[in-house]
């Protein structure tokens, strides 16, 4: 074979390689957000579930507060040839807050309280069980609204002594009233006026699973169903449900998984 064949068949080759390449996006570390890419007519498997993949190619997913050291994603071709891809995920070290001042009621509900908040509950983890085909979880995330951060991600809380379970979300301190903006776009699947513990709440899906919730809302704007546009205002600051103050709780889901919001947008702005 004469010398530019060889070249030709060796462009082929990496041609040939590429087409299978795996590409991500996003730190591998608890809490975070991976955005990938592959190759149209492959498919993508993480934790024994194959993902949605948009028609061109990207994929998402979320890893939770205490996510296992490795992560592995299998890359499966049109030929059903399976490749593994393991990452290391950087562990994180988490604070503890102490919250003072909680009725005594939400912190050891009665029976009925209970089994409100456990239908109450249900609701949101159905909301966030949606799947749907939007691309919003591509957009570069922004705040929803601009203040002091009193609370962080993965912080285990105790309310009036009691330990609770950690804190998912971020809070951002203002006056009731204050105008919630949609962080990127989305569905909205759940909107909710008072629920036990978080209020006012409503969630917003960004697509392939990624979804926010807002909560202590005093004010609702949009309801289910509702598409909804980067920046749209979306609601009011309250200090319903389980608040001391008025305050915005911003969570985010990959699904089941607890993902941390301040992984998706820029240093808090000063006022």
């Amino acid at each position: 074979m004469k010398l530019p064949q060889i070249a030709i068949c060796l462009f082929s080759m990496l041609v040939s390689m590429g087409s299978t390449a795996l590409e991500v996006t996003g730190e591998w570390q608890q809490g975070g957000v991976i955005i990938g890419k592959v190759p149209q007519g492959m498919s993508v498997e993480y934790r024994n579930k194959l993902l949605r993949i948009s028609p061109t190619g990207e994929f998402v997913i979320g890893l939770g507060r205490d996510a296992d050291k490795i992560a592995t994603l299998i890359t499966i071709d049109s030929a059903g040839v399976r490749r593994e891809h393991r990452f290391t995920v950087k562990s994180r070290t988490y604070r503890t807050q102490k919250v003072t001042g909680v009725p005594q009621q939400t912190v050891e509900p009665d029976p009925a309280q209970v089994e409100r908040a456990k239908r109450e509950a249900q609701m949101a983890a159905d909301a966030r069980k949606s799947d749907l085909p939007l691309m919003f979880f591509t957009q570069k995330f922004e705040w929803p609204l601009i203040g002091p951060v009193t609370g962080v991600y993965g912080s285990q809380r105790f309310y009036n002594g009691v330990p609770n379970s950690p804190h998912y979300g971020v809070d951002i301190a203002k006056p009731v009233g204050t105008l919630v903006k949609a962080p990127a776009g989305g569905v909205v699947t759940l909107v909710h006026p008072d629920m036990f513990f978080s209020g006012g709440t409503l969630i917003i899906d960004h697509g392939h699973g990624l979804s926010s919730t807002f909560i202590h809302l005093s004010k609702i704007l949009v309801k289910k169903g509702d598409a909804i546009i980067q920046g749209q205002p979306i609601a009011k600051v309250g200090k319903t449900g389980r608040a001391t103050g008025p305050h915005l709780d911003w969570r985010m889901n990959w699904f089941e998984e607890r993902i941390d919001p301040q992984l998706l947008v820029p240093p808090m702005p000063a006022e």
